[in-house]
């Protein structure tokens, strides 16, 4: 698709915005976009479906409610861009960069972010099922409430994300970096933890049911409510950790051995 086309899909796409008879509503399925500038280009609900976008720019984007499904984004440039809602089921979003995106609500179930940069990015509430956040940059990301079931995090880095509330059951945690993240009522039923640095950790009344803690650090962590029935905790440092009505099944500290 040359430009000249694209321009005129994007004139016709504001006027269907405004509700204008002349307007179309974009569609560019399947579309060659690789490459291609959009940067703060007004693409809401527009449709992208299956098309490539690999190495495009589409900083500071108005993409809210479009649907991205299949799309290849690899190494796209999303940075500040507004997704809130959008598709992006089995999306490619490998190596891209959504640097301070407002992704909230957005729906990125089974899609491929490894190695994606997503520093300060907002997905509160976003369906992240299974997706692929191998080597992926969180810092200081909004997570609140997002569902991150069956999730690979393997070697992530959550530094002072925000999971309040999340659902991270059967997520993948191995060699990620925790240090100041926000657990708080987190769902983290089974996922394993083994070896992993929750130094000072909010994990108040997380779920925490038959996790695998054995040898965590959870030096100074807050387990204040937390469920720990059926947990392993053998080897782990609970020194100065908060467990304050924590629910602890029979004698389970003595029992794995922790250190406290």
């Amino acid at each position: 698709m040359n430009q000249e086309e694209l321009s005129e899909i994007l004139r016709l796409h504001k006027l269907w915005l405004i509700l204008s008879l002349e307007g179309i509503r974009a569609n560019l399925e399947e579309a060659d976009l690789h490459g291609v500038n959009l940067e703060g280009a007004d693409l809401e609900r527009a449709n992208f479906q299956g098309a490539d976008l690999e190495g495009a720019n589409l900083k500071r984007a108005y993409l809210k409610g479009a649907d991205l499904y299949r799309a290849n984004l690899q190494e796209a440039d999303l940075e500040g861009a507004n997704l809130e809602g959008v598709d992006l089921q089995v999306a490619n979003l490998q190596g891209v960069n959504l640097y301070g995106a407002d992704l909230r609500g957005a729906d990125l179930s089974g899609a491929d972010l490894e190695r994606a940069y997503l520093q300060v990015a907002n997905l509160r509430e976003g369906l992240l099922q299974g997706v692929d956040l191998h080597g992926a940059d969180l810092h200081g990301a909004n997570l609140e409430g997002a569902d991150l079931e069956g999730a690979n995090l393997r070697g992530a880095d959550l530094q002072e994300v925000n999971l309040k509330g999340a659902d991270l059951c059967e997520a993948d945690l191995e060699r990620a970096y925790l240090y100041g993240v926000n657990f708080y009522e987190a769902k983290l039923q089974g996922v394993d933890l083994r070896g992993v640095n929750l130094k000072g950790v909010d994990l108040r009344g997380a779920n925490l049911k038959n996790a695998y803690l054995e040898r965590a650090n959870l030096r100074g962590a807050k387990l204040e409510g937390a469920d720990l029935r059926g947990a392993n905790l053998e080897g782990a440092d609970l020194q100065g950790a908060n467990i304050n009505e924590a629910i602890l099944e029979g004698d389970n500290m003595n029992r794995n051995k922790a250190n406290t």
